[in-house]
């Protein structure tokens, strides 16, 4: 029987990296697949922060995956990375490719934004997943916690408010110029986050 099964966690926790080795297990094993991703930093590739990448269709707001499954059958599993970015409806799709496909669907993602709130993607498929796996590779706040959540900080300053998606801020030593700020991401645990602390 197949499976949707939604791994979620932190920047930094390996999501991107597992992606990447479940599509390398399974088509070495001569099983075909097909590898998403949705707004990665790179493009049109899922990339690890260890460096590994492999080229990815991308998702737009309009593909439809159910349809893209079947133009691609026969398949035996979809990797989909960045599932956060994806639709509700997209994600329903991905429901629908398992359950009248009978594909194993592998989904990995953020599970809330900078400000602490799910995304639209995360909410629908913690609302239809078969399996919701934590990762378990942790991040750490600066103070040796756990990190539950990933802060924008803009100049410094961890901010609360702002666009939901801003792609490619993590390209580079870490930090981008948007409109003459600097804008980084930090992995915080909840006090810290809640607090606006970053240490220093």
């Amino acid at each position: 029987m197949a499976n949707l099964r939604f791994s979620f966690g932190t920047m930094g926790s390996g999501k991107s990296t597992l992606a990447l080795q479940i599509h390398h297990n399974l088509s070495s094993r001569d099983l075909y697949g097909l590898l998403l991703t949705c707004l990665d930093r790179e493009g049109h590739q899922v990339t690890s922060r260890l460096g590994v990448r492999a080229p990815a269709i991308h998702v737009d707001a309009d593909l439809d995956l159910h349809a893209l499954a079947v133009e691609h059958w026969p398949l035996h599993y979809l990797v989909c990375d960045e599932v956060q970015f994806y639709t509700p409806a997209q994600c329903d799709q991905l429901a629908r490719v398992v359950d009248d496909m009978e594909v194993d669907v592998y989904a990995f993602g953020l599970i809330t934004d900078f400000r602490g709130l799910l995304f639209d993607g995360t909410r629908r498929m913690l609302e239809i997943a078969d399996e919701r796996v934590p990762l378990q590779v942790e991040a750490r706040c600066w103070c040796g916690s756990r990190a539950t959540h990933n802060a924008r900080v803009v100049n410094d300053f961890v901010v609360y408010e702002g666009e939901t998606v801003v792609v490619g801020d993590t390209a580079g030593p870490g930090e981008q110029k948007m409109f003459g700020d600097l804008v980084r991401y930090e992995l915080l645990c909840r006090r810290h986050f809640l607090s606006g602390d970053l240490g220093f």
